[in-house]
């Protein structure tokens, strides 16, 4: 198989850019855009993010048969990653976009256009990502490949979490409402463009055989259950998510209300972008010293450490902005090392797959991060709205005691748990490392081989 060449690489991970600006500007801001712009009630928002990732439980394993079931001569992961695209990105307009309604229709309407949000995504997170195994099975290889788009990803993030409310209300001038439907309409076009970059520039390496057989949904349910690395796979990630985004989905209420400073909001999210993206640069080097496990356990510590630290200035010095940003750099460098080696382990799941069961299944393997990602996204969002509800937020105002001491509890302690059961998951159940990994690559390239002989 032909090495990827510099401009596949890359062509394939600018299309994480776009497709992260649109995720980044939802995970980020949607929940306050709700809460604050629109006014929608927090407990409302918390429990429409949760059923509308219920909903996705079946509607992502769905999509991944439907990638693994296409056939066309562009490829079966291509089309898609199109498709869903322009329609996400149309979905993304209305979604920032306050129509002329109260009450019951206003709750409709967001309701309605939120689910369609999850859906349409799915489309194209699915097969993007899924395409990965198919690039590439040489084992370096695949680690870059899968830092790249990472990479490109946390740029993303990055400039949606420092830069978005200054743009917000610099589009807007003033009409807060308007700058985040401006802004919402700007990150579609780019969405749009870096999509068709990869789409034009990369494909897959092994194509499907036209002959191969197809997968209906009783035996993509098989295929993940059966697949007893996916399955721990499947904790590592939900408790991954969860530490991350409860503290992502919380954090702009945090600086707000519980610091007292909006502003060290962009601070944060600066020095934790920047570290995130030094992570994942680090990442293939660290792997190569010191080994795939010592790299995860670093990634683990880390953030528990960064969320230590934000409690502990939270008490003494709240507003140093210097203090903060060490807190988010060390949190994020964490994260950027956990989000990579997630990427690559999920690609190893692919092939444990293939040596275990016999069948590859990418989109199906890959829906299952992607639902992952999404649905810990949901229960953030509903424990953050429901939480606030409880504690006794009221948005605008300022916060009672009682409601500080809530908000600090949802930002750092309910994440350091999720990151310590993270751990322990990983370091009791993951076993696709060392030695067994390379005898499972070593199998599955003796069986190629033997396949292309009885040809």
């Amino acid at each position: 198989m032909s090495k990827l060449t510099f401009r596949e690489k890359y062509s394939y991970g600018v299309g994480a850019l776009g497709k992260d600006l649109v995720y980044a500007i939802v995970a980020t801001y949607l929940m306050v855009y709700f809460t604050d712009v629109v006014k929608l009630n927090p407990a409302f928002v918390g429990t429409l993010f949760l059923v509308a990732r219920l909903w996705d439980a079946i509607n992502d394993p769905a999509m991944g048969m439907i990638v693994d079931n296409t056939r066309s001569k562009f490829g079966k992961f291509r089309p898609w990653i199109f498709i869903g695209t322009v329609i996400n990105a149309v979905v993304l307009i209305f979604l920032f976009r306050k129509p002329d309604l109260e009450g019951l229709p206003l709750y409709a309407y967001f309701s309605i256009v939120y689910i369609l949000w999850g859906m349409t995504y799915t489309i194209m997170d699915i097969p993007y990502w899924s395409m990965i195994p198919a690039l590439t099975s040489d084992k370096e290889e695949r680690e870059q490949i899968s830092v790249i788009p990472r990479v490109f990803a946390s740029t993303a993030s990055l400039i949606v979490g420092t830069f978005g409310l200054w743009i917000v209300k610099t589009l807007g001038n003033g009409d807060i409402t308007k700058g985040y439907s401006v802004f919402a309409v700007a990150i579609a076009v780019v969405f749009v463009i870096t999509t068709i970059i990869t789409c034009l520039n990369v494909k897959e390496k092994v194509e499907t055989p036209k002959n191969a057989e197809k997968v209906n949904f009783k035996q993509t349910i098989n295929i993940i259950r059966k697949n007893d690395q996916l399955v721990v796979f499947i904790g590592i990630v939900l408790a991954m998510n969860l530490t991350m985004q409860i503290s992502g989905s919380m954090a702009i209420y945090y600086f707000t209300y519980v610091v007292g400073k909006e502003s060290l909001f962009s601070v944060y999210q600066a020095f934790a972008g920047i570290a995130e993206i030094s992570g994942l640069v680090l990442l293939p080097i660290l792997t190569k010293r010191i080994g795939r496990e010592y790299v995860f356990k670093l990634g683990s510590i880390l953030p528990i450490v960064g969320f230590l630290l934000l409690f502990v200035i939270g008490i003494l010095a709240p507003q140093n902005a210097v203090l903060i940003a060490i807190a988010g750099a060390v949190l994020k460098l964490g994260s950027g090392f956990l989000v990579g080696s997630t990427t690559i382990m999920l690609a190893d799941v692919v092939d444990y797959g293939q040596y275990k069961l016999g069948t590859r299944n990418e989109s199906i393997v890959f829906s299952v991060q992607t639902l992952l990602v999404k649905g810990a996204s949901a229960v953030a969002g509903w424990l953050v709205g429901v939480g606030l509800s409880l504690v006794g937020y009221v948005a605008g105002e300022a916060q009672s005691s009682t409601t500080i001491f809530g908000m600090r509890v949802i930002m750092i302690w309910i994440p350091i748990v999720c990151a310590i059961v993270m751990y322990a998951i990983y370091k009791s159940k993951y076993k696709i490392n060392g030695k067994f990994h390379d005898e499972m690559l070593i199998e599955l390239e003796e069986r190629k081989k033997l396949m292309m002989l009885c040809r």
